[in-house]
């Protein structure tokens, strides 16, 4: 490049540098702050780091759940979506790393021309009909002295990472719904042995009563609070069964089954517990999928105020061509026929109408909204796990009552049953007896279900076993 073109470019920088400064964005600023973890109550000595495993629901050793987890990952259409958007966020990515780069094209045309006699050309040109033939190539380069495009560029991978985050995020759910769903399932079933017990139990108590009744021992009241009683157990069996049915339509949607069949047949005392923290974690913050993506969409809208910044300044393109260009096809490529043509071109913004302050104000408060979104999900996090860890202490003490409760219903109904066995006592203080341990089973149940779900659920808190790729 001669000296002559040097000097014409770093004069054109520099009257574009000049120009920079009437650039006015003055009173447009963000005022959101995002929220630190010390800020919100965890800190480093605040509690136990966790990390959890990727596959987390394998520690409850249960092989049906661990073949339904695999088919739900493998065939549940909404991570299939959550995949899907996160490819068009990682090839928005890629199409923004191409502005930064020169662009080149390749031009051929050939156009058949009538020539005016009257114009420019004289003859034999003028007033006759010839070929016009360009073989080139162009290129463009805009120099982004202003970083507006590296901005676009750095705001769409910051959306690629919040996409890459919603796609762990969705998984991390899908998999805590399947588990929550198997566990509800093995609820139900265990439930349904105890209400099975309970509709045979009660057909027994109305056999005896009748007996009581045609021996005159017990009136027609007793007969009908046990013919009544009937009816009741047997709808809590019909209820528990259509819970269970729909439970495992649940299960199938979840795993992509459709109207096949589920496959499963849980067993809430067949799963062992898993080990977790008893406080909040100090790195909670870091291990969450939503908290990473609110995060990630914070810097893009950072990234997204740059660059509406950055178009305050002037644009500076580079731009060239070099190719043939003749009238004929047999000269194009003679000599002579070649033609090229290389120089700046500098865009000024310098009355818009307000536009460039309303698009950066608009910015500026996408970028409030993205970090009190972030804030939000902070908050939200820390009571979701603040939640799970009160209710597991609650659950353990719980279940601590209802063992004692257990035992000494159970013992009752071996004291029943020795003193009918010696002729001390009735077949239906032994029933009666036996109720009060069924109730206790059926609490029993209920609580170690729920010990389990709330282990899920503080799992999915504690953040699935996220990790940052």
């Amino acid at each position: 490049m001669s000296a002559m073109k040097k000097r014409a470019r770093m004069g054109a920088l520099a009257a574009a540098v000049l120009l920079a400064g009437c650039a006015d964005m003055k009173g447009i600023e963000p005022h959101a702050s995002m929220r630190t973890g010390e800020s919100v109550g965890l800190s480093a000595s605040g509690g136990p780091s966790v990390a959890l495993s990727t596959e987390w629901w394998r520690d409850f050793g249960d092989e049906n759940l661990n073949r339904l987890e695999a088919q739900a990952l493998a065939g549940n259409p909404n991570l299939k979506v959550a995949q899907a958007r996160l490819a068009k966020a990682q090839a928005a990515a890629e199409g923004a790393r191409s502005s930064l780069l020169p662009q080149v094209g390749a031009e051929a045309n050939s156009q058949r021309q009538q020539f005016s006699a009257n114009n420019i050309y004289p003859p034999p040109i003028g007033g006759s009909t010839l070929t016009l033939n360009t073989l080139q190539l162009n290129g463009s380069w805009e120099l982004d002295f202003f970083g507006k495009n590296r901005a676009a560029l750095d705001a769409t991978l910051s959306a690629a990472q919040a996409a890459q985050a919603d796609a762990q995020a969705a998984r991390i759910l899908l998999s805590t719904n399947v588990a929550r769903t198997y566990f509800q399932l093995a609820r139900i079933d265990d439930q349904l042995v105890v209400a099975r017990r309970t509709a045979a139990q009660r057909e027994e108590s109305l056999r005896l009563v009748n007996d009581r009744v045609r021996a005159g021992l017990d009136t027609q009241l007793e007969l009908r609070q046990s013919e009544g009683a009937i009816p009741e157990a047997r709808q809590q069996v019909e209820a528990l069964q259509e819970q269970a049915e729909i439970t495992r339509h649940a299960l199938a949607a979840l795993t992509g089954a459709g109207n096949q069949p589920v496959e499963a047949q849980p067993a809430v005392a067949a799963v062992k517990p898993i080990a977790l923290p008893s406080q909040l974690p100090a790195n909670l913050l870091g291990q969450r999928a939503d908290i990473a993506a609110a995060r990630a969409r914070v810097e893009a809208a950072g990234y997204d105020v740059k660059n509406a910044q950055a178009q305050f300044y002037p644009n500076v393109n580079l731009t060239a061509f070099i190719g043939l260009s003749s009238i004929g096809f047999p000269k194009l490529f003679s000599l002579g026929s070649e033609q090229w043509g290389i120089g700046p071109a500098i865009h000024l913004p310098i009355f818009e109408g307000g536009r460039l302050r309303a698009n950066l104000r608009g910015k500026t408060a996408d970028m409030d909204a993205a970090i009190e979104s972030y804030n939000a999900a902070v908050l939200d996090a820390i009571r979701d796990t603040a939640d799970q860890l009160t209710s597991a202490r609650s659950i353990a003490r719980q279940q601590a009552e209802q063992r004692q409760a257990q035992q000494a219903a159970e013992a009752a109904y071996d004291l029943a049953t020795q003193q009918y066995k010696a002729g001390l006592g009735t077949y239906l203080n032994v029933l009666a007896a036996e109720t009060a341990v069924l109730n206790q089973r059926r609490l029993a149940v209920d609580l170690a279900a729920r010990a389990l779900d709330n282990q899920v659920a503080l799992i999915h808190a504690l953040g699935g076993g996220y990790r940052t790729e």
